[in-house]
């Protein structure tokens, strides 16, 4: 069973680990199951694709973003514009935030 994963689509994320070290960029896809997200600008490859017509696909070698591990990006909060670590608060009417660890403010 997958785990829950903190961050979410359109996040803005901190790259900690690779050779993509201190970019910082929006969370475009979240994959749980494999606990990868894809980060916009980060962990660029090169693929070659095939010509197709009735897709609209130009082909030849296109530029775009792979997938990185959970653990190798941080949030970035939008507060303190720092990157930081997540925590959960529950609120009186039994919703679940998620909050900085830095300035311990709201994130969502």
């Amino acid at each position: 069973m997958p785990t829950m994963i903190a961050i979410k689509k359109n996040d803005e994320v901190y790259v900690l680990r690779g050779k993509n070290r201190g970019k910082t960029g929006r969370v475009l896809i979240v994959i749980p199951d494999k606990q990868r997200i894809v980060v916009e600008g980060v962990q660029m490859i090169k693929r070659h694709t095939r010509k197709n017509p009735q897709r609209n696909i130009q082909g030849g070698i296109v530029e775009r973003e792979a997938p990185i591990h959970i653990s190798n990006v941080a949030i970035v909060c939008k507060n303190c514009k720092k990157h930081t670590r997540l925590g959960s608060q529950v609120l009186a009417d039994g919703r679940r935030i998620r909050i900085s660890k830095k300035c311990h403010n709201a994130i969502d």
